[in-house]
């Protein structure tokens, strides 16, 4: 079996036959504000550390069958082509600031869509309905759509395994929007390159490429799909995006939050592979999305109850493999595998609470394994961090984090890595969210093995517990140290964790003190 494919047994081998080899170079952290000056260490009680294993939603469910049984096929579905226009699907690309221009430009004319309205239409029956010029099939299942194509309010449409490819020209401008329910089934759709009779690969940020949206109240079911060669750096126009209307549009129109599901799909070559914003209960499960621009899997803002499992998740070529961002809430992201991703494997980010982070192999990412900035009371629960080329856990600014059984083995600086930062000079827009510069940590359990600046780190805490935490096989040939405020109280945390086998509080003076008053 390839590494690749198993990575684990190539990269728990070389750890261990490093850390009992030679040691690494010990690579400074940073501290980023001040610590407090005195900090007490004391055995805490064990009991209230003790968690049962999280439990994780039932996925069975979640199957092709299922989305079968969604499709209402009973009402036949009428298809029209009309301008595009004061169509309040369309409003984001046609409105202000001179957009509709991009359409007129690609049409030489008034921009025209194909829309699907009323019911039921299988894909097959949209094209027999369209002009040639429009939508036409240029091999035997094989369809080459040059407007963009509209399922309205009360359209279904269903793409289906009788069709081999959907390509959505570049020059013609087409792009999918999504108003009513949109399946997707065991198929292919990419961006395609007319010019060059290819796909319609990624050249740059600005330039159109086609892309799939869906607004709210709206349901979408990709499953045994692949998608190739979506979306570029304009509003809503990402790959893959779930969105709801404007504040104003949504309340107008009195719209739900979008859902569905996305299995057993491929998503390649896209600006973001997976992007949401104010979706609820959204599933995407089994799927690979491999070598994809800026994200692979982006879930956004006020989105909640996500399921993100069994996904593969690599080659992101911007920035991280799996984010959630500015307050994405009570959601689960477990049984994935992301690696070799620009910056994190899995980030939190921006004051998203109550999620779970679980059972998930995370490898080879070119700066952390797990990040969380500004994001409290989260569970991190049985994650492999290996070979990331930062720290295997970093938390910055995020309070009641709780690592459970994480193994973070051979990264390259500090398996747990916890800190506080002032962001107020240095990055505007997420100073405009609101967080505290604190930090505190729940440590039990699990493996800190081989990483290159030591097992732990953690500057100016509100507090740290740590217990039965295993720290085998320090780099350093002086053997297992840590940094920060744990390293000014080495000897007293390992002769309580390791030799007493109690639980460690550590805690400053400054807030018993407080805490007195």
């Amino acid at each position: 079996m390839s590494p690749q494919a198993n990575p684990f047994h190539a990269l728990l081998a070389g750890a261990l036959l490093l850390s009992s080899s030679i040691a690494l170079a010990s690579t400074p952290v940073a501290k980023e504000l001040q610590q407090a000056k005195t900090y007490t260490v004391s055995s805490a009680p064990i009991e209230p550390l003790h968690l049962a294993p999280p439990t994780l939603p039932d996925l069975t469910g979640y199957t092709a069958e299922a989305v079968q049984n969604k499709i209402d096929r009973r009402h036949k579905g009428k298809v029209s082509v009309r301008r595009m226009l004061q169509e309040d699907a369309l409003k984001e690309f046609i409105g202000g600031d001179n957009k509709m221009a991009e359409w007129v430009a690609r049409q030489h004319g008034i921009p025209q869509a194909i829309f699907i309205d009323g019911g039921h239409v299988d894909f097959t029956e949209l094209a027999r309905q369209v002009p040639k010029q429009y939508l036409r099939e240029t091999a035997p299942g094989v369809y080459l759509a040059r407007l963009p194509i509209v399922v309205g309010h009360s359209g279904v449409l269903e793409i289906d395994r009788k069709v081999k490819e959907l390509r959505l020209s570049q020059e013609g401008g087409a792009f999918m929007v999504n108003d009513g329910k949109l399946f997707v089934t065991d198929t292919q759709v990419n961006g395609w390159r007319e010019k060059d009779n290819g796909p319609a690969t990624f050249r740059s940020p600005s330039e159109f490429r086609p892309f799939l949206l869906s607004w709210g109240g709206t349901e979408t079911y990709i499953v045994n799909s692949k998608m190739a060669s979506f979306g570029y750096a304009k509003s809503k126009s990402y790959g893959v995006s779930i969105s709801q209307y404007t504040p104003n549009m949504a309340k107008t129109m009195g719209r739900e939050e979008p859902t569905g599901w996305i299995i057993g799909s491929e998503f390649s070559d896209m600006w973001y592979g997976f992007y949401c914003y104010e979706t609820s209960d959204f599933v995407v499960k089994d799927s690979t999305y491999r070598d994809n621009i800026v994200y692979g899997i982006d879930p956004h803002d006020r989105s909640h109850r996500l399921i993100i499992a069994g996904n593969t998740v690599h080659g992101t070529k911007k920035k991280h493999g799996i984010i959630v961002s500015r307050e994405v809430n009570d959601s689960w992201i477990f049984n994935n595998k992301s690696f070799d991703n620009k910056l994190s494997g899995v980030v939190i980010d921006r004051n998203s609470v109550n999620n779970l982070i679980a059972y998930n192999e995370i490898y080879r990412n070119h700066t952390d394994g797990i990040t969380l900035y500004e994001s409290g009371d989260n569970l991190i629960w049985g994650n492999k961090l290996i070979s990331n080329r930062r720290h295997g856990i970093r938390v910055r600014n995020s309070v009641n984090i709780r690592l459970y059984e994480n193994v973070a083995m051979a990264n390259g600086l500090v398996g747990v890595y916890g800190h506080i930062k002032d962001l107020s000079d240095t990055d505007r827009d997420i100073a405009l969210d609101p967080f505290d510069t604190k930090v505190s940590l729940i440590v039990v359990g699990g493996e800190l093995a081989a990483n290159g600046s030591g097992p732990l780190s953690i500057d100016s805490p509100l507090s740290v517990e740590l217990y039965r935490v295993s720290m085998l096989a320090p780099s350093k040939a002086s053997g297992i140290s840590f940094s920060g405020v744990l390293g000014e109280r080495q000897d007293e945390i390992l002769d309580l964790m390791v030799r007493q086998q109690k639980a460690v509080l550590i805690d400053p003076v400054e807030r018993q003190t407080e805490m007195a008053d």
